[in-house]
């Protein structure tokens, strides 16, 4: 695998000029944009390599990378992109860097409502957007995000930017389950029972909550494990701190995002790449995504983590992810409508 640290410039060059090997050597890679930290998957793609032979060559960039591929025409060494959040497969569809997967295999594997109507993405896993609560200060279980804007919770919730993927993915499905006033009217309560202006990223709502500066935040399901487990001892002692709650929408279940894949639409070794995805949602490496990245398998029948176990049983609201990546663009204008993040 590609070592993590090297420019993105030299990267590229370093995949085209594997593009364009020729065909006998190109039967042996696989190229991967992903914007997903290379600690989150890199067993799995080294256990694929050892499995098939099939060499995987990734670069990783936070940003960007959707727009590159469309940049890169025809001419794009891309294969696979692997992204975090809904809405980012659906800004490679929006761009035309996708093509169909066309694989039995993965439709068997990955719930209807976990791909795309034409094809064109597949959930990988799971995450859900729980409610941390303090243990000491709160001692209610069965909440519901629309619950969020109670006056109740006035000054005791905190939470990152309504710009961020994940909280932007939440208000599209507030969009899809209610509509947009309703929306309008549970963010303009939700920002009114903030403690602080949002700010950090969901460790830090567990870290304020342990600190007594509010109560209740949203954050995802996977942190409390990489908290708990990780080497920061401070961390640790947040994540001690917290009571994460499978919150559900009024008369639905739980919110959840993924990470996904699509091919690229000029995939020199659409092949692998078909073999790649087909691995990733196999028993084996839903197995890795679950004990080691803490997310919720798409295969049924792989366990959980047993600490993610512990917060209930998942119910993931059966709304259609590609309706929430539709709504996003509407819901991000909510958000500043209301001043959500000022």
């Amino acid at each position: 695998m590609t070592p993590v640290g090297f420019s993105v410039r030299a990267a590229i060059a370093g995949l085209a000029a594997c593009a364009a090997a020729g065909a006998a050597r190109a039967s042996e890679v696989v190229n991967v944009y992903t914007n997903r930290e290379p600690g989150q998957y890199s067993a799995t793609l080294d256990t694929f390599t050892k499995a098939t032979g099939i060499k995987v060559n990734a670069i990783f960039s936070e940003q960007g990378l959707a727009e590159r591929i469309a940049a890169e025409g025809d001419k794009s060494p891309a294969d696979v992109l692997i992204t975090v959040d809904i809405g980012r497969l659906q800004q490679a569809i929006d761009l035309g860097v996708a093509q169909p997967i066309g694989s039995e295999a993965i439709n068997d594997a990955v719930p209807r409502n976990l791909h795309d109507a034409g094809d064109l993405w597949t959930a990988l896993s799971m995450r859900a957007r729980t409610i941390y609560t303090s243990k000491e200060r709160v001692s209610d279980t069965a909440l519901t995000y629309e619950g969020l804007a109670d006056p109740k919770w006035k000054g005791k919730v905190c939470t990152r930017s309504f710009q961020h993927p994940y909280n932007t993915a939440l208000t599209a499905a507030m969009v899809v389950k209610h509509g947009e006033a309703k929306t309008k009217t549970w963010l303009e309560g939700l920002k009114a029972n903030l403690a602080k202006k949002p700010s950090g990223g969901d460790r830090d709502v567990a870290k304020d909550i342990a600190a007594g500066v509010c109560d209740i935040g949203l954050g995802n399901s996977y942190y409390i494990g990489l908290m708990t487990n990780g080497k920061n001892p401070e961390q640790k002692a947040w994540a001690a701190a917290v009571r994460p709650v499978l919150p559900s929408f009024e008369g639905g279940g739980t919110q959840v995002n993924i990470s996904g894949a699509v091919i690229a639409k000029n995939a020199p070794n659409r092949a692998n790449a078909v073999r790649l995805i087909e691995y990733m949602v196999s028993a084996e490496a839903q197995e890795v995504f679950a004990d080691v990245n803490y997310e919720y398998p798409v295969r049924a029948g792989v366990a959980v983590n047993p600490l993610i176990a512990s917060f209930g049983q998942l119910k993931p609201d059966p709304m259609k992810l590609s309706d929430v990546a539709r709504a996003r663009k509407r819901a991000s204008e909510l958000v500043d409508e209301v001043g959500f993040d000022r």
